[in-house]
């Protein structure tokens, strides 16, 4: 019976050692995790405020193109209503003079 009990108690001490040293292990994997993690995470918000400002970047040169645009098609139109203006003041005018004239 003590043979038997002998091999038995040693084959459960290797059994609880090698618990221990995986729990040592996974402890040690989480940490390792957990920092890759942060990593990660440091660089994606990076690679987002970059992405950020240069979307804002464009959008904002893009919008100032388009406003100029806009701006200069409407000082053309109101040139061109100005000068119609004008020449309707003129032909006013002129038939003014010619209705006191008369």
């Amino acid at each position: 019976m003590k043979k038997m009990m002998l091999p038995l108690v040693a084959a459960m001490c290797l059994v609880g050692f090698s618990s221990l040293s995986f729990a040592e292990d996974m402890g040690k994997m989480k940490g390792e995790m957990k920092g890759m993690k942060d990593e990660m995470k440091g660089e994606m918000k990076g690679m987002k405020d970059e992405m950020k400002g240069e979307m804002k970047g464009e959008m904002k040169g893009d919008m100032k193109g388009d406003m100029k645009g806009m701006k200069d098609e409407m000082k053309g139109e109101m040139k061109g209503m100005k000068g119609d203006m004008k020449g309707m003041k003129d032909e006013m005018k002129g038939d003014m003079k010619g209705a006191m004239g008369k």
